[in-house]
């Protein structure tokens, strides 16, 4: 079902575009963007040989984007944030078992329809996103975890208010459905590797300001 609501909003950008004549316009193309968000994961497990769930923790950080108007309604966005989150398996047959942290470097390219008219703007997007699993440590239970890069898809609703003709705040919630594989060697603790499919689908809500230019 994501994949059909994606290929149509993708289908209707390319026939608004071929639609409108946009050589006269004067308005500003591009939009940086300096947003606070929570990553708020949405997790869900299947572990294997142990049973039990993940647990994944919120990471609060700084995010930046750029959003380029092929016409005054529709843009792309391109948005840059990485993240840490403390990872734990709870309620398996071994008990709770932390599995220190990881970082997350998600880019997610979105394609947006910007309504127009008044000093609010709303819009809304949907994109894809590649998340890159890096600087794990492992905590005291495993000896190595291994996270599969992974792509994922991603649907935003926001609110730009303008202060001027150049800059403005913003309000912006995204869903992202991502999903990795993990492989956790635990030979030394628990005298296994263990296999998890995990679901992360993180909620993503940030407020910040922007540019024109």
């Amino acid at each position: 079902m994501k994949k059909v609501l994606f290929g149509i909003f993708v289908l209707l950008a390319v026939f608004q575009l071929k639609a409108q004549d946009d050589g006269t316009s004067d308005f500003k193309r591009w939009q940086a963007r300096l947003r606070l968000i929570s990553v708020i994961p949405d997790e869900d497990a299947t572990i294997q040989a142990i049973g039990g769930n993940a647990d994944i923790s919120t990471s609060y950080v700084p995010e930046l984007d750029f959003t380029y108007f092929f016409t005054e309604n529709w843009a792309a966005e391109l948005i840059l944030a990485t993240t840490n989150h403390d990872v734990e398996a709870v309620a398996t047959s071994a008990g709770n078992i932390d599995l220190g942290d990881v970082w997350l470097l998600p880019p997610t390219l979105s394609l947006q329809y910007h309504f127009t008219g008044g000093k609010l703007k709303p819009y809304l997007g949907a994109g894809i996103n590649y998340t890159i699993f890096y600087g794990v440590d492992e905590g005291p239970a495993a000896d190595d975890i291994d996270y599969d890069n992974a792509f994922g898809f991603s649907f935003q609703a926001g609110l730009d208010y303008e202060l001027n003709d150049r800059w403005f705040l913003n309000f912006d919630i995204k869903k992202l459905f991502l999903q990795t594989d993990a492989t956790i060697n635990a030979t030394t603790a628990l005298g296994a590797t263990v296999n998890a499919d995990v679901d992360i689908n993180p909620l993503i809500i940030g407020v910040g300001f922007g540019m024109k230019f």
